[in-house]
């Protein structure tokens, strides 16, 4: 089982929306886990909006922090902004670390169409970088 840990600012869209994802499509090889730097006090309605309009029901966990996170044995931390990339605890162990600089959903402007595309579009660009990971290297 390979471990990875999704961090963001608020834990509250991209991260989770990431975390989803590699345990769907994981298909039991990875372990996905998410947190933020600063979480929000719930989850973006759009972020799980955006999961169940492509078949993944959200089963996921309350935005948290990274608090004892450190002690936990990852082999991949990835960050998805900028300012948890930023403010990144140190992780012992030397897991590898990747950064996937993620637009912000939640920071769209517009009528509600254009924040549901904003989610839309993030949605599809973590699944992309996902799709990259779980593919096995060629033997």
């Amino acid at each position: 089982m390979f471990w990875v840990l999704f961090l963001c600012t608020g834990n509250s869209a991209r991260s989770q929306m990431a975390e989803a994802l590699l345990n769907l499509k994981g298909k039991g090889r990875f372990h996905a886990e998410s947190a933020g730097s600063r979480p929000r006090p719930r989850v973006n309605p759009l972020a799980i909006e955006a999961l169940r309009e492509h078949g993944i029901e959200w089963a996921g966990h309350a935005p948290r922090g990274t608090t004892g996170l450190e002690q936990e044995r990852w082999d991949l931390v990835i960050t998805v902004c900028d300012r948890a990339k930023e403010s990144c605890p140190y992780f012992p162990g030397q897991p590898r670390m990747e950064h996937w600089g993620i637009p912000d959903p939640a920071d769209a402007q517009g009528d509600a169409a254009a924040k549901r595309e904003a989610f839309r579009q993030a949605f599809l660009l973590l699944g992309r970088r996902i799709d990259q990971l779980v593919v096995p290297p060629p033997s």
